[in-house]
């Protein structure tokens, strides 16, 4: 019988992870510290864009770009780092035409210039597979804010929505729900699949109050289960407080089993953070001076159990998954 693949967590703490210089946290965050000494710490982070995976083959190349830089960006900020600059790696089809890479250029750029995150370099190659782009970005923090701070006592906070992105797919991929939906809030899920916003302007308020944070990029539920478990503890999570757009709203009440997608699905970009008691009226006033929803949806408890899901009557809910995965 041949041997069961790895999944993705496997694959990375069993192969990879052996082989992590100590700023890399033994592969289990978001990104690494690079050793350089002084006051502000530099940090790395990695992401890639596979056409077919993570976005369309005919979706507009000028957004293909920014997603690509945005997921990267979002990881900065969950990190609590400010952007510095990136490398790009592009392995082109053989169908790619120089109006393609205008366009993907013009995108990229218009993101560069609003993040302040600049090009630095990176490498082009042909690949006969599909569309594949490779971003690594630098960010500068004065406290690196990582997965395994969370304590019990600690409130749970996520930023803007959740679940747009997932059902946002499945409204691309025209599933049945979506023709029941208004323009409007179908237009509204597909960008949020197709743009992410980094939360970049919860840098500071990260930076001074956050226990432990990482961005929501392969669903809420599996995503806080991994910062959970690199902070050694457990966690109670009211469902009914998640925050829903009124366009995921208006898609779950017209299929329940939808709620499940948004909160396990992925392409989020939200920050999920930790934050003990007594910072969290300045969090929440530091989110509001910025203008970034930033919502309590549990609390941290004691033990190493999964995080357990509370719907409105207190009964605890159980996913048939936790989160998007690769493998």
């Amino acid at each position: 019988m041949a041997e069961r693949r790895f999944s993705e967590d496997e694959l990375i703490a069993q192969i990879f992870a052996p082989l992590a210089a100590d700023g890399a946290f033994g592969l289990r965050d978001d990104a690494a510290l690079l050793p350089l000494g002084g006051a502000r710490e530099i940090v790395v982070t990695t992401d890639a864009l596979v056409s077919g995976v993570h976005f369309f083959p005919d979706d507009p190349p000028g957004l293909v770009a920014k997603k690509a830089l945005r997921v990267n960006l979002s990881d900065l900020a969950a990190k609590a780092a400010e952007p510095l600059g990136f490398l790009l790696t592009l392995a082109l089809p053989p169908d790619w035409t120089n109006d393609w890479a205008r366009s993907f250029a013009a995108g990229l750029a218009e993101d560069a210039r609003a993040f302040a995150c600049p090009l630095f370099g990176g490498d082009t190659t042909a690949t006969p597979g599909p569309l594949t782009i490779s971003i690594t970005a630098f960010g500068r923090a004065a406290r690196f804010v990582s997965r395994s701070g969370a304590r019990p006592g600690d409130r749970i906070f996520v930023s803007g929505t959740i679940g747009d992105a997932a059902l946002g797919l499945g409204v691309a991929r025209g599933e049945a729900f979506a023709a029941r939906l208004g323009e409007a809030a179908r237009a509204q899920l597909v960008e949020r699949y197709r743009l992410p916003q980094p939360r970049l302007p919860l840098v500071a308020a990260l930076r001074d109050h956050a226990s432990a944070a990482m961005d929501v990029s392969d669903g809420l539920a599996g995503d806080l289960a991994k910062l959970l478990r690199a902070s050694g503890v457990s966690a109670r999570v009211e469902l009914a407080k998640v925050p829903l757009s009124e366009a995921a709203r208006a898609a779950i009440t017209l299929e329940s089993a939808l709620f499940d997608r948004a909160v396990t699905g992925g392409d989020d970009y939200e920050i999920l953070c930790c934050v003990a008691p007594e910072a969290c009226p300045a969090i929440a006033q530091a989110a509001r001076e910025v203008g970034v929803a930033l919502t309590e949806i549990g609390a941290v408890v004691a033990g190493a159990e999964p995080p357990q899901f509370l719907n409105s009557s207190g009964t605890i809910i159980n996913f048939s998954r936790l989160s998007f995965s690769h493998f």
